[in-house]
């Protein structure tokens, strides 16, 4: 029997890896001669770079940027040396969790720091990339980010622009010749679960800005201002994608890399279970395991979980969801190619207990062991 797992992180409990682990070591207690693969996975948000690193041997890289208010801040990004590829996340240098709430300011909030680690891991040698966008404290159309990579933009007097929200009104003219060279030989994959567009009601500023502080008497200035920035951009560059699903992502972040970067957006799922090799382990896989920390309706309308099955269903094998907990709504999931899901709790306790890393694992191994005895 061949068995493939490949479960998303148990936060704040077991990382995707050690809750893959544990599965691993009960799928061998119940089946001694079976050939179990384990695989890291993420869905592009929070935990991506660390789910990367610790299941393809990559290394953490730590390094201190501009942050979203312009204070230095402690970021870190993954290196896998592999395929040359750094693992980032834009919430590390330019995160709203970074920003205090009384001190939220879309007006000023910069993306710099992401840039900079743009740059840090090309010097590195890195020429892939694999970014997710999630998690803005920025609304600045990425004019933050490309800076830092080289790019100039100019008020109507010849002066720089300046950063964050307020910049983009201001922008008269664009220099793109200074953008790091090496963004030549760059390959930038950019995750994107979110398709609004860059300006509109259904735009970043609309849509995202609150959140980040924007005000109901800020958006309509802001939104012009995005759109004023945009147009800019397309005439410099000759290209337009400020309607492309995505562009207004992080703050029109996703703008800024559609345009200026050649990047791809690609939903989270895909591109990360494209990246760890998932499918090659697939085809000839009898069993497949996944699963989440709660297996709830929102599991099933695609979370990473489902992302899993979906792929396993191609290659026509079983497919099994270990949880922490499950919902009635969690039915859903077993029409999404989940064949079965269980949670793996075995006594009444308290969430504190059942959320203790040692006590996640140790049922995590029991559950697995009994389900592959009946199996």
């Amino acid at each position: 029997m061949k068995v493939v797992i490949a479960i998303d992180s148990l936060k704040g409990s077991l990382s995707s890896i050690e809750a893959g682990m544990a599965i691993k070591e009960g799928v061998l207690q119940a089946k001694p001669d079976a050939e179990v693969i384990v695989k890291p996975l993420a869905d592009g948000g929070e935990g991506t770079t660390d789910a990367l690193i610790e299941g393809m041997n990559g290394e953490q890289i730590d390094l201190t940027v501009t942050g979203p208010m312009h204070a230095p801040v402690n970021a870190y990004y993954g290196y896998l040396k592999d395929s040359n590829t750094a693992v980032m996340e834009m919430a590390s240098a330019a995160g709203i969790t970074l920003v205090p709430d009384d001190t939220k300011d879309p007006l000023l909030a910069t993306s710099y720091g992401v840039g900079e680690m743009i740059n840090h891991a090309l010097q590195k040698g890195c020429r892939n990339f694999i970014i997710g966008i999630g998690g803005s404290a920025t609304n600045d159309g990425g004019i933050g980010m490309l800076k830092a990579l080289g790019a100039r933009f100019f008020d109507e007097n010849g002066m720089d622009a300046g950063e964050g929200g307020q910049a983009l009104a201001k922008v008269s003219r664009i220099d793109i010749s200074g953008l790091n060279p090496l963004l030549r030989e760059a390959h930038i994959q950019v995750a994107c679960d979110v398709n609004n567009p860059l300006c509109g009601e259904n735009g970043s500023t609309y849509v995202y800005g609150p959140q980040k502080g924007v005000t109901e008497n800020q958006k309509k200035q802001l939104d012009e201002a995005m759109a004023h920035f945009a147009q800019i951009t397309s005439k410099t560059l000759g290209t337009d994608y400020c309607n492309t699903p995505g562009a207004g992502a992080a703050g029109g972040l996703g703008f800024a890399f559609l345009s200026y970067l050649g990047a791809a957006l690609t939903p989270g799922i895909e591109l990360i279970l494209n990246a760890v090799g998932l499918e090659q382990e697939l085809s000839d896989a009898d069993v497949v395991v996944t699963g989440e920390g709660r297996l709830d309706f929102q599991t099933a309308m695609g979370k990473a979980p489902v992302g899993v099955a979906k792929l396993a269903k191609k290659h026509h094998a079983k497919v099994i969801a270990f949880a922490g907990s499950v919902t009635k709504e969690a039915a859903a999931c077993n029409k999404e190619g989940i064949d079965a899901f269980f949670p793996i709790l075995r006594n009444i306790c308290t969430l504190a207990e059942a959320m203790d890393s040692a006590t996640a694992k140790a049922n995590m191994t029991a559950t697995a062991e009994q389900v592959f005895r009946l199996l």
